[in-house]
């Protein structure tokens, strides 16, 4: 029986793993290896890390909590979750995991809109974020693939940054191809645009279905709803990273930085918890 079971290895769940491991509770961390940001060769907007791989930065965190003894890390995906606090259980290929409390941290999964090419360039040349990937697009023309008036709002951020910007829906683009030093944009009324990068909107789901099979909330956004301490709607269950929102501000956690912030306070609220029980 653990203290503590963090189902999901990417930087919210190491995150809590940690947290939990530092106050000498026992944690067991499952991880899939299965992450959002696959795709991405290099993070941004992570102080002291900028620049720095996915692989790299989990390959840091997992070193760093080889030194706790509380905390073990495990390769494997969650087949289904189930009970109540103080008595989850966790199900593996390898056997059932039981622990006190839970802490969700397995991330969102992405839906690009149905643009040929658009997805084989997904982390690289297309992003959504610009706190995370507009920089790397500083004076050059980038493309806006995007619905309604958002696509105005990702315009006007980065305006500072970029040289210009070619504004499209994604029904109007008909392909996009790689070509030297950028993309090009096909489009179906003919002609084509020419671009360094584009910022497109994905539809966001849940990557695991745990927190649905727990009986946790879950908000039109898609999010598990969470207060401010990461407590999901079911009594000893958090849950941190992307996949996890407020209710007052319904939206995905889109930087590695509020993930790794999200699961601190979803890790820190497991302990806080168990110790006022």
């Amino acid at each position: 029986m653990y203290d503590v079971i963090v189902i999901g290895g990417g930087p919210a769940g190491l995150q809590a793993a940690l947290t939990i491991g530092r106050m000498h509770r026992t944690v067991l961390l499952l991880d899939s290896e299965e992450y959002r940001n696959a795709t991405v060769e290099h993070a941004h907007n992570l102080l002291t890390n900028d620049g720095r791989s996915p692989d790299e930065l989990r390959r840091i965190a997992r070193a760093e909590l080889a030194a706790y003894d509380t905390v073990e890390l495990r390769t494997g995906a969650v087949t289904a979750v189930g009970g109540a606090l103080g008595r989850f259980e966790v199900a593996t290929p390898e056997g059932v995991e039981r622990a006190h409390r839970l802490v969700l941290a397995t991330g969102m999964r992405d839906e690009l809109p149905p643009v040929p090419g658009l997805a084989q360039q997904w982390g690289r040349r297309v992003a959504q974020c610009p706190f995370c990937h507009g920089h790397e697009f500083a004076g050059e023309r980038i493309g806006i693939l995007i619905d309604g008036e958002h696509a105005g709002m990702i315009e006007r951020m980065l305006r500072p940054v970029v040289a210009s910007a070619f504004i499209a829906r994604p029904a109007d683009v008909a392909a996009v191809t790689e070509v030297d030093g950028g993309l090009e944009l096909r489009l179906h009324a003919g002609g084509a645009e020419r671009v360094a990068g584009v910022f497109t909107a994905a539809t966001s789901t849940q990557r695991a279905p745990f927190a649905a099979q727990l009986g946790c909330g879950i908000l039109p956004s898609g999010g598990v709803e969470i207060d401010l301490l990461g407590r999901t709607t079911v009594p000893g269950v958090y849950a941190g990273g992307d996949m996890a929102h407020l209710a007052a501000v319904p939206g995905p956690m889109v930087s590695l930085a509020a993930a790794i912030a999200s699961g601190q306070v979803a890790g820190a609220s497991a302990v806080r918890d168990a110790i006022m029980a």
